[in-house]
C-alpha cells in the first residue's frame, strides 16, 4: 500500500504574512495543480484562516511535497513534513482540535469535512486517503463528546473578542463593528451578543446575509460601501471577510480620523487574506492586530484544556492503532482480493471446459452445470480459506515479508490490487 505524506504550513510556525504568501492559488486550483503529477495517487488540501496542509498518497511523498513547496515558493523554515505514521496522527490531533490556535475550537472539524468533500468532488481521493479523514472526522466527534475540550466558547472569533476586552479592559459600552459574516464572523458576532455594547454594526458583501445576522443579534446592519461612515465612530472594528484583497485600506481610516475625535480606534483582522491594510496600525490612535496577536489568548486556552487534552490524546492513541490495523488489513484484502481474482479466473475456465467435454458424449442439463458450478466454487474458497487467514493475520502482525513473497509468488502487483 503507497503511503501518506504530508506538509503543513500553520501558526506554529508561520506568521500571517508568511501564511499569506505560501498560497498563491486558490485551493482548487492548488488541487489540480497537485494532482497532475503522474507520482500523486491522492491528494486532499485544507486551508484554513491559519493553516495550509497538504496531504498526498505517493511512493515518493517526501520529495513530491518538497518540490511542490519549492514550486510554490514556500521557505522550508515554516514547514512540517510528516510521513505516514506522523500524518496519521497529526490529522487526528487536528480533527479534536489539539493543533488548532485555539485549543478544542469546532471549526475545524467542519474544516476537515470540507476539504474532504472538496476532493471527492474533484476526484482527487482514493481509499488510503478516504480511510484516514473518516476516521479523523469520527475522533474529532467522539473527543467532543466524550471529554471537555471544547468546553465554553472557543473559536477564534470568540478568541478575537477576547483580545479586544483584554487590550481595553472590557467592551461594556463600545460600539463594535464586524465586517464579514462568513463561518468566523458569525462566531465573532455571537461571541459578542452577551456583551453590554453601545452597538454591534454587521458589515457584509452580500447585504442580506449581514440583515439576517444583525436580527439575529439585535444589532444593526450596514452597507459595505458605509464602513467609512461607520469607522468614524466605533471603538472595535473586526473583520473576517474571504475577500482576496484588503477590504479596509490606511486611506479609508485615514478619512475616517479628523471625525473621531481623537477617540481610539482597536481592530483585529483575523482574514486570510487579510482584510484591513497593515500599514493603519502606522496611524495615530490606531491599534492593528491579527491572527499572530491571539497567541496570547492560544496559550491560556491550552493552559485551561490541559487536562482535558491529556483525554484527547488517549482517545487518540487508542483510534490510531486501530487505524493502523485497519490499513494492514487493507492491504491484505488487496493480495487476497488478487488472489481469489485469479483462482475464479482458473475456476471459471476449467468448469466451462468440464462443460464442454460432457456435451460432445452427453446431454448435460442446468442441473448437472449448477453442480459443477458449486463443486469447483466450493473447492475455490477451501483451498483459499487457510492462505486467507494467514494473509491477514501477517498483516497485522506486520510481516511484511511473508505479504510480499505471497504477492510475488502469485504475480500479483500491489499497486493494481489496491485499485
Amino acid at each position: 500500500m503507497n503511503e501518506i505524506s504530508s506538509l503543513v504550513i500553520s501558526h506554529k510556525k508561520a506568521t500571517v504574512a508568511e501564511m499569506e504568501c505560501a498560497w498563491p492559488l486558490t485551493t482548487e486550483e492548488m488541487l489540480e495543480k497537485l494532482f497532475e503529477s503522474e507520482l500523486v495517487y491522492e491528494c486532499v488540501i485544507l486551508k484554513t484562516c491559519n493553516r495550509a496542509e497538504v496531504y498526498v498518497v505517493s511512493e515518493k511523498g517526501s520529495s513530491v511535497l518538497f518540490n511542490f513547496s519549492k514550486a510554490i515558493g514556500v521557505e522550508t523554515r515554516i514547514v512540517d513534513f510528516h510521513d505516514h505514521e506522523e500524518s496519521l496522527e497529526h490529522l487526528l490531533k487536528l480533527a479534536c482540535g489539539l493543533e488548532s490556535m485555539i485549543v478544542g475550537e469546532d471549526q475545524i472539524l467542519g474544516q476537515i469535512r470540507d476539504a474532504y468533500n472538496l476532493a471527492v468532488k474533484k476526484k482527487t481521493i482514493g481509499r488510503v486517503l478516504d480511510t484516514v479523514f473518516t476516521k479523523a472526522i469520527h475522533v474529532g466527534k467522539r473527543a467532543r463528546t466524550e471529554t471537555r475540550i471544547n468546553e465554553g466558547s472557543v473559536s477564534i472569533g470568540s478568541a478575537a473578542v477576547e483580545l479586544a476586552e483584554d487590550t481595553l479592559g472590557g467592551l461594556d459600552g463600545k460600539s463594535i463593528m464586524v465586517v464579514g459574516v462568513g463561518e468566523i464572523g458569525v462566531l465573532v458576532a455571537r461571541a459578542l451578543a452577551d456583551k453590554d455594547l453601545q452597538g454591534i454594526y454587521i458589515s457584509n458583501r452580500t447585504f442580506q446575509k449581514a440583515q439576517e445576522l444583525a436580527y439575529e443579534l439585535g444589532g444593526e446592519a450596514i452597507l459595505f460601501d458605509d464602513i467609512l461612515k461607520y469607522l468614524e465612530s466605533a471603538d472595535v472594528v473586526i473583520s473576517a471577510t474571504g475577500a482576496p484583497h484588503y477590504v479596509i485600506t490606511k486611506k479609508i481610516v485615514e478619512e475616517a480620523l479628523p471625525k473621531r475625535g481623537g477617540k481610539p480606534l482597536f481592530m483585529v483582522d483575523i482574514a486570510n487574506p487579510r482584510d484591513i491594510e497593515e500599514s493603519v496600525d502606522e496611524l495615530p490612535g490606531v491599534t492593528l492586530c491579527n491572527i499572530d496577536n491571539l497567541r496570547v489568548i492560544s496559550e491560556k486556552t491550552l493552559k485551561m484544556r490541559n487536562e482535558e487534552a491529556k483525554k484527547v490524546m488517549e482517545i487518540i492513541h487508542e483510534e490510531q492503532i486501530l487505524l493502523g490495523k485497519q490499513y494492514k488489513r487493507q492491504k491484505a484484502d488487496d493480495i487476497i482480493a488478487a488472489l481469489y481474482r485469479n483462482v475464479y479466473d482458473i475456476r471459471e475456465e476449467e468448469k466451462q471446459k468440464a462443460v464442454n467435454k460432457f456435451r460432445v458424449k452427453h446431454t448435460i442439463g442446468e442441473f448437472e452445470e449448477k453442480i459443477l458450478e458449486n463443486l469447483t466454487h466450493t473447492i475455490a474458497n477451501q483451498i483459499l480459506a487457510e492462505p486467507t487467514k494467514i494473509l491477514r493475520n501477517a498483516a497485522e502482525s506486520d510481516d511484511e515479508e511473508l505479504l510480499e513473497a505471497v504477492a510475488r509468488v502469485f504475480n500479483i502487483q500491489l499497486e493494481e490490487a489496491e485499485e
